[in-house]
């Protein structure tokens, strides 16, 4: 789920040495697969805050077929120089056969993994949760902030008659589900719901990680990652080194403040906050 650790997550691995692309966004995101990402859900009507209708490509045999066809074939395609480099692609052609361990990092593969599998097979699954009043809130602040800038900039806009030049072409916030609390709260039970629907599915090659967990025994908890990731020993030094990224403030931040200590008690028998020990 975003907001749960997964840029700590994939910086820290990426320094261990686990290829996580060459072209990435802020949130360390490889900018062709979070771009394949969002044209599945997408084109099934949904965005990452409603990613449920994923269903209803997965559930039709034909669609289904065709989006799983364009997406081996866009996989052979040039493309795949955004993630790999040029000196990768020139080298080794295809993401198939990489002699390194590679991966990549984006919620959303959450609800696209049922078309990646059938590509790679052996992939393994990294899953970090984290208390889900703590990833409402910080939901709730990023889309506020979004929300503010946006504000802002349209009154420029208006002020100086930009918009008879060029219309708007995206909304306000790229969320609005976020910017209600509960609503934030919701979307997190959808992703742990869906994210532990894989573990029958995936067995030991899905690990489960508890945020809190992690980055208050950074040092372990990393020393097991790499060893999932089939990455050579860093050596103790090396890992307290990297780990020391971690930000154990971050644990249980909800209760700072009175909104969210008053969801937390409204949340805090739902299944999967008792499931995970919330």
């Amino acid at each position: 789920m975003h907001r749960s650790g997964t840029t700590m997550i994939a910086r820290m691995l990426e320094k261990l040495g686990l290829f996580v692309g060459k072209r990435k966004e802020v949130n360390h995101e490889a900018l062709f697969f979070r771009a394949a990402n969002d044209w599945i859900v997408h084109t099934s009507g949904g965005n990452w805050d409603n990613p449920s209708p994923v269903h209803f490509i997965l559930t039709n045999s034909e669609v289904h077929a065709l989006v799983a066809d364009y997406l081996r074939y866009l996989l052979k395609t040039p493309h795949i120089v955004g993630y790999l480099g040029w000196a990768r692609y020139i080298r080794f052609r295809s993401l198939f056969h990489l002699p390194f361990p590679w991966g990549w990092k984006d919620p959303l593969n959450t609800y696209t993994l049922p078309f990646w599998l059938p590509l790679f097979p052996e992939a393994k699954v990294i899953h970090i949760y984290r208390n889900g009043v703590d990833v409402a809130r910080s939901l709730l602040a990023r889309a506020q902030n979004e929300l503010n800038r946006a504000g802002d900039l349209h009154c420029r806009r208006k002020k100086y008659a930009l918009y008879a030049v060029r219309k708007k072409s995206v909304g306000f916030v790229n969320a609005p589900r976020c910017l209600d609390l509960k609503e934030c709260f919701r979307l997190w039970e959808a992703y742990a719901e869906k994210s532990f629907s894989y573990q029958d599915l995936l067995g030991n090659r899905i690990l489960h990680l508890k945020y809190e967990e992690f980055v208050l025994f950074p040092v372990e908890k990393l020393r097991n990652l790499a060893e999932f990731c089939n990455l050579p020993n860093p050596g103790s030094e090396r890992l307290s080194h990297i780990a020391g990224a971690s930000q154990p403030e971050r644990v249980y931040a909800y209760r700072q403040d009175r909104t969210s200590t008053d969801l937390y008690e409204a949340v805090r028998n739902t299944r999967w906050m008792r499931e995970l020990g919330y």
